[in-house]
C-alpha cells in the first residue's frame, strides 16, 4: 500500500499542495482527478520521489522508499519520455534493463506487452514513426515492462481511441488482480467511473473528496431527487431551498439541501422539504415518479470542487 500522509509544497510564494492524505491500497485501482493546476502531478512526482516534500510522508508498505524500492514502481508521466528516432523494443529492453531485468526476459516481455497492445508488429520500428495514439502505447508499455509492485500513470488514456483504451484497461485490471495497485490521473470522468476502485478529488492542492465512488455518490443523495411529471416544472425555480440542477425532457433533477422553504407556500405543512415538493407537484398534476438520484462522478466532481 502506497501512502501519502500530510504532503505540503511550495513553489515560491504559491502553495501547491496543502496537507494531502490518501492511500493507494495494493490490488485497487485508485483515480486521481482535479482540474488543471490542482496539483495532480506534483502529487505522483513526491510520489516517486522525483520531487520532495516541503512537508509529510510517503511509505509503501510500512517503510519510506528507498532507491531500490523506487526501482519496483511504474512510472508513466504526461509528458512522453521515450527517444523519437529509438527502436521501440530496443527502448523497452533499455528501460527494464535499468530496472535490472534480465536482457532475454526485458525482450519476451516487451514483445508480449506490444502484441497486448497491437503494436507487436511494429516492435522494431522507430518510435517517430508511429502515431501519436500508438507512441502512448509504448509509453504504457514502457511502465509496465519491469513488472512493477506500484503503478503511477499521468493521464495514460489520453489520445488513445476505444480499441486502445479496453486493451490497457484490461492490462491494468490484471495488475490489479494480481495485487498491484494502481494510481492514475485522467480527466475523462466516465473512463475513471467505469475503471476505478477508489476516487481522490483534487481541488486548489487539497484533496476534497476521497473513497470508493458509489459511496461518495451515496454522501451527496440525501439531497437530490428526480421528478418526472406531466406538467410543466417552471415552478421549481421559484421554490426557496429548492435547487434545480439539470432539466430534461421528462422531467428534473432537484437539489434539495437547501432547507425547508421559507413562507409555508408549498403543500405538505410541516413535512420535509422532498414531501412539500411532491405534495405540490401531485397538486398542480400527475407525477410520474419522484425518488432519490445518485449524482454522476462529474456531477460529484463539480460539486466538491466549487
Amino acid at each position: 500500500m502506497l501512502v501519502l500522509d500530510s504532503i505540503t509544497r511550495r513553489f515560491g510564494e504559491r502553495l501547491a499542495l496543502d496537507d494531502v492524505s490518501f492511500t493507494v491500497p495494493d490490488g485497487r485501482m485508485v483515480g486521481f482527478v482535479g482540474a488543471n493546476g490542482a496539483g495532480k502531478t506534483t502529487t505522483m512526482r513526491i510520489a516517486l520521489g522525483v520531487l520532495a516534500a516541503d512537508s509529510g510522508t510517503v511509505t509503501f508498505r510500512g517503510t519510506t522508499p528507498d532507491l531500490a524500492t523506487r526501482r519496483r514502481f511504474g512510472y508513466m508521466p504526461e509528458e512522453r519520455g521515450l527517444y523519437p528516432k529509438g527502436r521501440i523494443l530496443e527502448q523497452l529492453v533499455f528501460l527494464a534493463r535499468l530496472h535490472g531485468v534480465d536482457r532475454a526476459v526485458a525482450t519476451r516481455r516487451g514483445q508480449e506487452l506490444l502484441e497486448r497492445l497491437g503494436l507487436g508488429e511494429r516492435s522494431r520500428d522507430k518510435l517517430e514513426s508511429l502515431s501519436l495514439g500508438n507512441q502512448q502505447r509504448v509509453q504504457v508499455a514502457a511502465s509496465l515492462i519491469h513488472d512493477p509492485e506500484l503503478l503511477v500513470l499521468d493521464e495514460p488514456f489520453s489520445g488513445l481511441d476505444p480499441l486502445a483504451v479496453d486493451s490497457m484497461a484490461e492490462l491494468l485490471r490484471e495488475r490489479t488482480a494480481a495485487g498491484v495497485g494502481v494510481l492514475f490521473s485522467s480527466h475523462q470522468l466516465d473512463l475513471v467511473d467505469r475503471l476505478c476502485d477508489d476516487l481522490v478529488v483534487l481541488h486548489g492542492g487539497r484533496v476534497v473528496a476521497a473513497g470508493e465512488p458509489e459511496e461518495l455518490r451515496r454522501e451527496r443523495a440525501g439531497s437530490r431527487y428526480e421528478l418526472v411529471a406531466d406538467t410543466d416544472l417552471g415552478w421549481l425555480e421559484e421554490v426557496p431551498g429548492v435547487r434545480v440542477v439539470e432539466r430534461h425532457a421528462r422531467g428534473a433533477v432537484l437539489d434539495l439541501s437547501g432547507g425547508d422553504p421559507a413562507g409555508g407556500d408549498l403543500a405538505g405543512g410541516a413535512a420535509g422539504l422532498d414531501q412539500q415538493v411532491l405534495a405540490e407537484a401531485v397538486r398542480r398534476g400527475p407525477v410520474r415518479s419522484f425518488a432519490p438520484q445518485l449524482p454522476s462522478l462529474s456531477e460529484l466532481f463539480q460539486e466538491v470542487s466549487r
